[in-house]
């Protein structure tokens, strides 16, 4: 048995993952009654139901503090590590990720939390790097977040070099490096099955790319059309191919599957437009340099809806055969994997896993679990 043999590294051509169901409100920026809490209750549950469908991976976020005091999205956060030590003694063949911080968490605690966790899930454990992002959890913790994405990016590579390091040598070792000064590290137990647990990392800047080249086995990329997200994949496999390397391709989405398309569009008009946090949606908008003067009326009413329904990410709205289209489309471009998310996941989740699993088996996207 090695890790690839695990169920994350299967021969599924579309591999499937849910994001954000650690967070209260999930992806979705609403205020519908039925919004998701994320209490460790309803995680519980939502990882044995989609462990027993099949899905390959969970992917938390990795959040600190609400976006803003009071509000009910994201105000309420389980921390990743944690999560998926707990989740993976709970599930029997989902892979499940932690999202980390490079900034916040130091590498040689951060490899010692890996290797338990990948011990306690039998070689079942994943690391998402994150080198920074949200300057008010920089400011929290009275740290200076660099203007330079090259800057972040050359802390989040020493950072993960060490704890590479960590997980592959046998004897102590000291580290004379540009932001750390380490004598005799060392630590174990070593990943379950004695390699490096796969890394993901998320990113759209050149830097974050690069990134994701030299270090990733997966990275994760924002879709925003099909076409444009077919020429990202080819772009990205090629960076990696010409440095000697394979990488895989994910992209994030949202789905909202009901009978009929007309039910689906209805419901997402509900909880997305008439009952959607207007401010919270423009919030991020505005932290991800999305405004009204930043692209022309009918592009921004577009992003708007996307943040209010899934926090930006790529929607996928209708029927069973129109979400196993479009997840059939998204795999057609390349895509390795996508991740999903609903309004509530343990609610709506059961019907995805009857009615779109076998579609995606019957395009040959996916084996029966």
């Amino acid at each position: 048995m090695s890790r690839a043999n695990t169920r994350f590294f299967n021969s599924n051509t579309l591999k499937l993952g849910v994001f954000s169901a650690n967070c209260s409100g999930g992806m979705a920026v609403t205020n519908v009654p039925e919004r998701w809490d994320g209490s460790w209750d309803n995680n519980l549950k939502l990882a044995q139901i989609v462990d027993e469908a099949g899905f390959e991976f969970l992917l938390p976020v990795a959040r600190w503090v609400g976006y803003k005091e009071n509000s009910f999205f994201h105000n309420s956060v389980l921390e990743t590590m944690s999560w998926a030590s707990a989740l993976l003694a709970s599930t029997r063949e989902i892979a499940v990720f932690a999202t980390v911080h490079t900034a916040f968490s130091h590498p040689i605690v951060t490899a010692k939390q890996c290797a338990t966790a990948d011990q306690i899930g039998h070689g079942r454990f994943g690391l998402n790097i994150v080198c920074g992002w949200n300057s008010y959890e920089y400011e929290m913790f009275g740290i200076d977040l660099p203007t330079e994405h090259s800057a972040r990016y050359a802390f989040g590579q020493e950072w993960y070099d060490i704890a590479r390091r960590i997980w592959s040598e046998q004897k102590a070792f000291d580290w004379n490096g540009e932001h750390f000064k380490l004598k005799h590290v060392a630590g174990a137990p070593k990943p379950y099955f004695g390699d490096c647990p796969p890394i993901l990392n998320a990113a759209s800047s050149e830097e974050g790319r690069a990134f994701a080249v030299r270090n990733a086995d997966f990275l994760f990329t924002v879709l925003a059309d099909i076409e444009k997200g077919r020429q990202d994949v080819t772009a990205v496999k090629a960076q990696a191919a010409q440095a000697g390397r394979k990488l895989g391709v994910f992209t994030t989405s949202y789905v909202v599957c009901r009978p009929t398309d007309a039910e689906a569009q209805d419901y997402h008009r509900y909880y997305a437009d008439t009952n959607a946090n207007w401010e919270e949606a423009e919030r991020f908008m505005a932290l991800q340099n999305i405004s009204s003067q930043s692209f022309p009326p009918e592009v921004f009413k577009q992003f708007r809806g996307r943040f209010a329904g899934g926090n930006g990410v790529y929607p996928i709205i209708g029927s069973p055969d129109t979400v196993a289209d479009t997840l059939a489309a998204i795999s057609g471009a390349g895509f390795d994997g996508v991740t999903v998310a609903f309004v509530n996941y343990n609610e709506e989740l059961p019907y995805f896993c009857q009615e779109v699993l076998p579609r995606l088996e019957a395009k040959g996207l996916r084996k029966p679990a």
